[in-house]
């Protein structure tokens, strides 16, 4: 895993500067890749490239990059992993002896380019990646990145000048960068709690989105916005596969736990120490079960433990791990240490971003980094196999509320809003004495109020779309800003998908999922160098999860039925079946306590119309109410705390 940057110059004749320039901008990604730095420059061509590694497959200088291929057509700075790498070194073999120097992926998918070609070397490739590849023959410089967004990519035009990095700091680095703040991305943010791909928070800046391919010519001009092709397509998996009948389900689950084990077998190998991120939950303890069935020792498990029993999940964690014999280590935060992360977020994350679980998911990083170099996680799972409650709530809802006016529901859900939040966790709370253990619902108030938000729903997505959203109305806060189309809401975008629920998990796989998820992770893990490695989207797994049944994944109200069966074989239900967690903190009481006085400061009415870019009103109005205990508001005040603060370090 590593950090690249570069750029390309249409005006060519290169500038001595070009190199520093490079090098500065690939420094600000050490953390991405400590262990070796390299440029490499074409003056002529106006193209330079750069890289930070962290070595994990072939530690030796034959793995430095940038990386020229045999031939010397390609030179290539690349960021990931990929996992078939053997097989296609192999199949390389067999056409001709290719006389390797070293024993990195890189050098494969180099001499795989040398042999097809991109077009035609992309189909074969099973692994998480961005790269930015120069043709020297075709004087063209392609960035592309993995099928499911697992690693980032940023690229923008300034004046004649391609700048591209892992990270925003990356481009900042370079004279002819301008930070402009994108008024339409903020809108996107509040809704989502982060940018989604394409956009950035800056004007002219881009994500590269998963599985494109965006090229630019030596001789050609600027494109704003930029087209991308796309070298894979989930509509297209979603569409062909979504009405395949299947009759046996339990050869299902035999064909599903030999292809997880085998995306597992292929995010083993290492060069370096290599563990797992271990929740006690069903994605994480499947990942671990298939990896301890084939590793002669002791796999290495990791999780952090708070003491709030509402958000603590280390002692099922411990003993999953006692189960399978893992070597497991745990690490007790105090809400001290979970606070101190707060000012390092803008840094760690690089751009406005407000799931608040980054704060976990950095220390869980910190906590791995100091004993492996890598770590799977069971990240995918949830959005591929049904395990988010909405998949179940939504119809359950609908069915429900359908048959009354909107007007009606309009009511019934200011009604329910109006009883704080805690006020509702009392009610429930006297009731669990009386009540059958199903009726025990964890943080029943936030739940409340989540469905007071999607009763007046128009129709089943809608009700989707207002759940999965923080400010449903953000232009109305963010000021001069109107919602550009996304792939949540460009309906023509869509597949055609008959069930509801298909097309949620859909969406979620292509917003929720690369712009959240995996961001969290990404970020979190290489702020310490720590690569971390996604079994459930080996994409072999994802479309083999599109080509079930609906009912292979949601049963008798639960989600992940297929996913719960493979681990059954390894695990006792009695150590995993419990209340879906998360990986939550007490954020809300954060914010009236310890916080507090830091969010006054970034959310005070002067600041936010010095600034111009919110409209005081409704924050100053969420944030009395939250910090008087009159309302809960945590998560739509987390969105402008985390861009408050941001903008604070750009700047300072």
């Amino acid at each position: 895993m590593c950090g690249i940057a570069g750029l390309l110059c249409l005006d060519g004749g290169g500038r001595d500067d070009w190199l520093a320039w490079v090098e500065a901008m690939a420094d600000t990604l050490d953390h991405r890749g400590p262990d070796d730095a390299g440029v490499w420059v074409d003056h002529h061509a106006g193209v330079a490239l750069g890289h930070r590694r962290l070595s994990i497959l072939d530690l030796s200088a034959n793995g430095h990059q940038p990386m020229v291929s045999r031939s010397g057509r390609y030179v290539m700075t690349y960021n990931g992993e990929l996992y078939n790498f053997r097989a296609l070194r192999d199949e390389l073999d067999a056409l001709s002896r290719e006389g390797w120097i070293g024993h990195s992926d890189t050098e494969v998918l180099l001499a795989a380019l040398d042999r097809w070609g991109l077009d035609a070397t992309l189909p074969r490739l099973n692994g998480m990646f961005a790269f930015a590849l120069w043709d020297r023959t075709t004087r063209r410089l392609q960035l592309v990145r993995d099928r499911l967004g697992e690693k980032p990519l940023y690229f923008g035009w300034f004046g004649r000048t391609l700048l591209f990095g892992s990270e925003l700091k990356a481009l900042r680095q370079h004279p002819a960068f301008t930070a402009r703040i994108d008024r339409q991305a903020l809108a996107l943010y509040l809704r989502h709690n982060c940018v989604p791909a394409p956009y950035s928070i800056y004007e002219g800046v881009w994500k590269l989105p998963p599985a494109a391919v965006a090229t630019f010519r030596a001789d050609g001009e600027p494109e704003r916005p930029p087209r991308f092709d796309c070298y894979w397509s989930l509509p297209d998996v979603a569409e062909k596969n979504a009405t395949v009948p299947i009759d046996d389900f339990a050869s299902l689950v035999d064909q599903f736990e030999e292809l997880l084990e085998d995306a597992v077998h292929l995010r083993l190998e290492s060069d370096v120490p290599l563990g797992a991120f271990l929740s006690g939950g069903i994605d994480s303890s499947t990942v671990v079960a298939l990896m301890q069935r084939q590793s002669s020792l002791p796999v290495r498990t990791f999780t952090v433990g708070f003491d709030d029993t509402a958000y603590d999940e280390s002692a099922a964690a411990a003993a999953v791990a006692r189960h399978l014999g893992t070597e497991h280590v745990e690490l007790r935060v105090t809400p001290k240490e979970a606070l101190d992360v707060v000012p390092r977020l803008s840094d760690i994350y690089d751009e406005p971003f407000a799931d608040s679980s980054q704060i976990p998911t950095v220390l869980i990083s910190e906590l791995t980094r100091q004993h492996v170099t890598v770590s799977l996680s069971g990240d995918g799972g949830d959005e591929l196999f049904g395990g988010y409650n909405r998949y179940m709530w939504c119809p359950s809802i609908w069915r429900k509320v359908r048959p009354f006016p909107q007007s009606l529901r309009r009511a019934a859900a200011a009604a329910a809003r109006k009883v704080p939040q805690q006020t509702w966790d009392n009610l429930f709370g006297l009731t669990r004495s009386f009540l059958p253990d199903r009726f025990d619902v964890r943080v029943p108030g936030l739940k409340v109020h989540k469905l007071a938000q999607v009763l007046p729903a128009s129709d089943i997505i809608s009700m989707y779309r207002t759940l999965t959203s923080h400010w449903t109305e953000p232009s109305l806060v963010a000021l001069g800003a109107q919602e550009p189309l996304t792939a949540l809401t460009d309906s023509c975008s869509w597949p055609q998908l008959a069930d509801p629920v298909s097309l949620m998990m859909y969406l979620d796989t292509v917003t929720y999922l690369p712009d959240d998820i995996l961001v969290k992770l990404d970020r979190a893990s290489m702020s310490v160098g720590l690569e971390a490695r996604v079994p459930f989207l080996d994409h072999r797994v994802v479309e083999f999860a599109w080509s079930v049944p609906m009912q292979a994944k949601l049963r008798a109200g639960q989600g992940k039925w297929l996913v719960r069966q493979v681990l059954a074989r390894h695990v006792p239900a009695t150590l995993t079946e419990r209340p879906k967690m998360g990986f939550g903190l007490p954020l809300g009481d954060w914010l009236r306590g310890p916080l507090r006085d830091w969010a006054e400061e970034l959310l005070g009415e002067d600041r936010l119309r010095r600034e111009g870019y919110f409209d005081p009103t409704p924050i100053r109005r969420l944030w009395l109410e939250h910090a008087s205990g009159r309302g809960e508001w945590p998560f739509h005040l987390w969105d402008v705390l985390m861009f408050q603060s941001w903008l604070s370090t750009q700047r300072g």
